[in-house]
């Protein structure tokens, strides 16, 4: 058995593998993904006589983190042929990879688990959560609204606007003018760079944790829309770019991520019904507004790589002193297992990290974790095994701005 990272020019040697455990993806999607995708990535594989009978692999993206930059990778593909499975090749891969991007100082990696049974024993933990909803036929007239069949899981706060009718219908002669003066169509990759200053310009700034959008990035998703018979559609007035979202329609029509300015909904709800091949189906709606959510499902599990490059692209409120110390415990990543200082004085906000002896407390790496994105107060981390925080700790550590607005929809 041999675990290697694959040469530029091998990645290619992955795809039956990838064809044999995941049936459901179509050659026109890995024919992108092995032309696209697999020109800058590393695939890890454990070879037995030459053959690949297990593998995983890293896309890079540029994480922002509080406005600063990273290198990240989403990991993918974790798969292992059948007859070799239960031998620990996932864990020996995802240890090998790990080490590796420690050495490149990414704050964490991120991956869209099948199961977080899987990931968890390797202090994997949730820290994003996706709004889903759906679109419905309005009536005789074939438009578009969003589901009113809440299933009661929409709070009563998000109930504004579920009736909304088809595009034209009820509407003021001033919003009925702006829904049919925009013109909707597929981007082609030289619309990539409008698309990147779009989303720049009207979403980012809300975001502490997101994938950075560049021209690159949009060029990408464009031609990976486009393998699974979609696209990225634009929304223009006048000629100005109002919207956007991301569509395939492999087994019915599904959109992702619409984004569009405010007052033109039903322009998006239009546009969509432009779209629509089967007349009177359903269209489901991913990472759509939270309002319009009918559910919100976790999809993203991180991991912490790099304590200190997290650490350090964090922040306290400007008016905040903050001061502690605690003993990490990272059984896969070494280095991160240290007594560790963090500390911000009153009038700045990042926070400083260095090595120290003395120790308030312990935290295992994945509650860390936890603690960092807001999905479990400090206090509440207290009553957990294996955690260690004095009072003062676990004070100070509620200081920090926990990172949980967060934007990342990536598919592969």
């Amino acid at each position: 058995m041999i675990l290697r990272k694959l040469e530029q020019g091998e990645q290619g040697r992955t795809r039956k593998l990838w064809e044999e455990v995941f049936k459901e993806d179509t050659k026109s999607f890995l024919d992108y993904y092995y032309y696209i995708k697999t020109r800058d990535n590393q695939i890890y594989v454990i070879e037995d006589e030459g053959e690949i009978c297990s593998m995983l692999q890293l896309n890079p993206y540029t994480l922002g983190v509080e406005g600063r930059e990273f290198p990240s990778a989403y990991i993918i593909a974790v798969a292992t042929r059948e007859s070799c499975r239960g031998r620990g090749y996932m864990g020996a891969l995802l240890r090998t990879s790990l080490k590796d991007m420690y050495s490149q100082k990414m704050p964490f990696t991120f991956l869209m688990p099948a199961a977080e049974a899987i990931y968890a024993p390797y202090d994997f933990r949730y820290i994003y959560e996706q709004p889903a909803g759906r679109l419905e036929p309005a009536g005789a007239n074939e438009g578009y609204q969003w589901s009113a069949d809440d299933g009661g899981t929409r709070d009563a706060d998000s109930e504004k606007g579920q009736d909304s009718p088809a595009c034209g219908e009820g509407m003021t002669e001033d919003e009925n003018t702006a829904c049919t003066s925009v013109v909707s169509s597929d981007a082609g990759i030289w619309d990539a760079e409008e698309i990147a200053d779009f989303f720049r310009t009207y979403f980012y700034a809300g975001q502490q944790v997101c994938t950075v959008r560049d021209t690159a990035y949009y060029q990408t998703m464009i031609l990976e829309q486009q393998s699974q018979r979609g696209g990225i559609r634009l929304m223009r007035d006048h000629g100005v770019l109002k919207g956007t979202y991301a569509y395939a329609d492999e087994d019915g029509l599904e959109i992702r991520e619409p984004l569009y300015l405010d007052g033109y909904e039903e322009a998006f709800l239009q546009s969509v019904k432009e779209l629509v091949r089967v007349p009177g189906q359903s269209v489901k709606v991913y990472a759509c507004p939270s309002e319009r959510a009918e559910k919100t499902r976790p999809l993203i599990m991180a991991r912490i790589v790099c304590l200190p490059a997290l650490l350090s692209a964090m922040t306290v409120p400007e008016d905040t002193e903050m001061e502690c110390s605690f003993a990490v415990i990272d059984p896969i990543i070494n280095k991160n297992s240290r007594i560790w200082k963090i500390s911000s004085s009153c009038g700045e906000r990042q926070i400083h990290i260095r090595e120290t002896e003395d120790s308030e407390g312990v935290l295992p790496i994945a509650d860390l974790t936890e603690i960092l994105f807001g999905r479990i107060s400090p206090e509440a981390a207290r009553k957990r095994e294996g955690v260690i925080l004095s009072e003062h700790l676990a004070e100070e550590l509620q200081k920090i701005t926990k990172l949980t607005r967060g934007c990342l929809n990536e598919v592969v």
